[in-house]
């Protein structure tokens, strides 16, 4: 879809987005340098109603509503969205309309059972810059020692593998359950923490397919510090990046700490930029609408990011030359 078939109110809510988007200091795409990988909730992302105006009934996202998700969606190589439903026409509405061919899409089946809320798990990534690596799995959790099953996460965790480059790396992506209380979802994040470091961490260590393992997605954590949520889901090791610690990913006037980015520090090969944000785009869209309207239209969370470096060039050189790549200017002695 052409720019200049947005209409004028869209294209003035697109310039305060891009605002937004570099307010978070989240870096553009550079070839050969560096991975941008996401995490978005999109709520309820299921049907759309195809027109730019307001639908009087129901779905309330229409076509200025993904105008704004496009937006975001296309600033990543890769990004792991939560909350997708079992129809996913307006996920196909979204590559095929406002993304455009050179964009993919790799998810689940659609969670069953009362509690799975119908929701699929997913990946959307930029085929110019990306590629899958052929790894893609459900975490199903093994049986007790004395062969009794245990209870199975309300929406299966997925986890699939990409490439770029030379560089591998997985993405575990989960929708952890709300529940009625926040102790509720204490049992699922540890489960998944201790899978993660029992099962997927050994498997990366051995040379699996799993090796730069990163962990995102909707854990529902209320806060981080010393909250039993957020200190079950690093029990394992997982480490938050620094510069996301404090950054709340929804809207509401008390700060939510639901979505997070994680990976076991020591096990990446991947080089970290250090870089990492969220896009509070609260206030640059739907702007004659309370922020309760404006979610069913766009979202109730925010996306985090996180960038990597995939140029490895600076770290080769300085191997060779024997010094180390870490220092302000490893290669001062070499004279011009």
């Amino acid at each position: 879809m052409n720019y200049t078939d947005y209409p004028r109110g869209v294209v003035e809510d697109i310039v305060r987005l891009r605002r937004r988007i570099e307010q978070s200091h989240l870096p553009g795409k550079r070839v050969d340098r560096n991975l941008l990988i996401g995490t978005w909730n999109i709520r309820g992302f299921g049907q759309v109603y195809r027109q730019w105006e307001e639908n009087p009934g129901s779905p309330k996202r229409n076509l200025r509503a993904m105008a704004y998700i496009a937006e975001i969606v296309k600033c990543f190589d890769v990004i792991a969205v939560q909350e997708v439903k079992w129809d996913t026409s307006g996920l196909r509405l979204l590559l095929e309309e406002f993304l455009g061919s050179q964009w993919g899409l790799i998810l689940s089946d659609v969670c069953a059972g009362p509690r799975g809320n119908s929701e699929r798990l997913t990946f959307i990534y930029d085929k110019r810059r990306v590629q899958p690596s052929g790894l893609a799995g459900e975490i199903v959790l093994p049986p007790t020692a004395a062969g009794d099953p245990v209870q199975q996460f309300d929406r299966t965790p997925y986890v699939v593998g990409f490439q770029v480059g030379r560089e591998r790396f997985a993405l575990l992506t989960a929708h952890i359950r709300y529940g009625d209380t926040p102790e509720g979802r204490v049992g699922e994040i540890q489960a998944l923490a201790q899978y993660t470091a029992a099962v997927l961490r050994d498997r990366a260590k051995s040379g699996g397919e799993e090796r730069n393992l990163i962990v995102l997605g909707d854990f529902n954590i209320d806060d981080r510090g010393d909250n039993p949520l957020f200190q079950a889901f690093i029990s394992t090791g997982l480490v938050v990046p620094a510069p996301l610690l404090n950054l709340k990913t929804t809207y509401a006037t008390k700060p939510k700490f639901y979505d997070q980015i994680a990976w076991f520090m020591g096990d990446l090969d991947l080089l970290s930029g250090e870089k990492a944000g969220v896009i509070n785009f609260a206030g640059a869209v739907y702007q004659e609408l309370v922020p309760l309207q404006m979610s069913y239209r766009v979202s109730d969370h925010f996306p985090l990011w996180v960038e990597f470096v995939i140029d490895r060039s600076t770290e080769q050189m300085a191997h060779t030359l024997g010094v180390d790549p870490a220092m302000p200017d490893p290669f001062s002695l070499i004279p011009d």
